[in-house]
């Protein structure tokens, strides 16, 4: 509604201009706008020696960035000025009007497209590294496997410290929590890296900037902005779910990017996850293989609202520090609600859910990166839920002692399939 109302566009294009100015010559403007628009203006006239007023950049910053209510705005300005020359402001106000004319008149051209002959994907798919050789992959499946624990308070991190796991990732929500977790990690001799929020708007670069300072090995990035951050600022940096690695492209696209490691995304099923593990090198791929499943991701703070007399994140008073908030639903099931460090709220899942069966094929397919997610669980049953995978993945267990004796739910992602119908129920998780 405001966007109507006010008549003025809410985004702007930026207009990169390149100007050539010199006494003799006619004044020659050349833009090129970030969303392909360009324009190519030159003043009828050659410009005169000033006799008072020269051509500075000054005036050209001043006059051509004037575009009014149009989607542009000025970008960065390049100014060749030889001699003195002058130019009066009117004629310098027509060539923005003729600017401005060019620039939406080709950026309202459609784009020349072509259609491809052959398979995009193939094409695709052609530009990915090879896999690994014979040798490579022994290498790989030779490496001994890591479970990684991601913990939502300083007592779980304790506990799975306490446990003797060596890398350990923290999702907490308060921010102000994490130099402690560092260093109570550092002091385990463990490393340990930071979950981001999955919501990043352009006004929380704060966030980025406090958990830079933290001093962890790695960050755990949860959308496209964090990971640009953080690789800008050499820190190491894992994909996570919410990056939607579900095929091979965007596992090459994101580790292009600098990641170490992708998440597999949890729309994923068994067949479809090992797929996916057959179609990239391993290496790349951490699966999560325990975890109460993320339902709903909210703006809306329940905390805030129901249990605060404040109205936002500014003055709530923070009950997401002092209280436990269940949603129920219609069989009476409690799904815990929790608050991150931007204030959103995610709602998982109350009962666990256990990739246990999917692991020895995981191992099998070159995979040795593994994580377990805790939630609400109590110390016992977080050192019970760690020794259980560890026995899985040592080979000393059954995966179906795994998911029984946890009590959880035998699936892989959040659908038993959405692409396909599976007749043979042995093939379902």
């Amino acid at each position: 509604r405001q966007s109507f109302s006010s008549g003025k566009p809410q985004r702007r294009v930026p207009v990169d201009l390149s100007i050539s100015a010199a006494v003799g010559q006619t004044l020659r403007i050349e833009g090129a706008a970030a969303n392909g628009a360009t324009c190519n203006v030159e003043s009828e006239s050659p410009l005169e020696e000033a006799r008072r007023h020269a051509l500075t950049e000054e005036v050209l910053r001043e006059q051509l960035g004037r575009l009014g209510n149009t989607v542009f705005e000025l970008g960065e300005l390049n100014a060749s000025i030889t001699g003195s020359p002058m130019i009066p402001l009117s004629v310098l106000g027509g060539l923005r009007r003729q600017m401005i004319q060019q620039l939406e008149e080709s950026s309202a051209t459609a784009p020349t497209r072509r259609i491809a002959e052959t398979s995009a994907l193939t094409a695709l798919r052609a530009t990915l590294p090879a896999r690994v050789s014979d040798r490579g992959a022994e290498k790989q499946k030779e490496r001994r496997p890591q479970l990684r624990v991601l913990c939502r308070s300083l007592l779980q991190l304790q506990n799975v410290l306490d446990a003797g796991v060596s890398s350990v990732m923290v999702d907490f929500q308060d921010i102000r929590e994490y130099r402690e977790a560092v260093a109570t990690a550092h002091a385990a001799s463990a490393e340990i890296f930071i979950a981001t929020p999955r919501i990043q708007k352009p006004g929380e670069m704060g966030i980025f900037k406090a958990l830079e300072k933290h001093g962890a090995e790695g960050i755990l990035v949860r959308n496209l902005a964090g990971l640009r951050y953080f690789m800008n600022a050499g820190i190491r940096v894992v994909a996570d779910f919410s990056l939607n690695i579900a095929n091979d492209l965007t596992a090459q696209y994101l580790m292009d990017q600098g990641a170490e490691r992708v998440t597999a995304s949890y729309d994923l099923n068994r067949e479809q996850l090992l797929d996916l593990v057959n179609a990239t090198p391993p290496e790349w791929m951490e699966v999560v293989v325990h975890q109460h499943m993320p339902m709903f991701h909210m703006e809306h703070c329940v905390f805030c609202a129901v249990l605060s007399p404040g109205t936002n994140k500014h003055n709530c008073g923070r009950p997401c520090d002092d209280h436990v908030v269940q949603l129920r639903d219609r069989v009476g099931m409690e799904h815990p609600l929790t608050a991150d460090v931007g204030c959103r709220n995610t709602l998982f899942n109350a009962v666990p859910q256990s990739a246990a069966e999917a692991i020895p094929q995981l191992l099998k397919a070159g995979v040795r990166d593994f994580r377990i997610e805790i939630l609400n669980s109590s110390p016992t049953e977080i050192s019970s839920i760690i020794n259980l995978y560890r026995s899985l993945i040592a080979g000393g267990i059954s995966p179906n002692q795994v998911w029984s004796k946890l009590k959880a739910s035998n699936r892989v992602g959040v659908t038993r399939g959405t692409l396909e119908e599976r007749r043979d129920p042995m093939a379902i998780l």
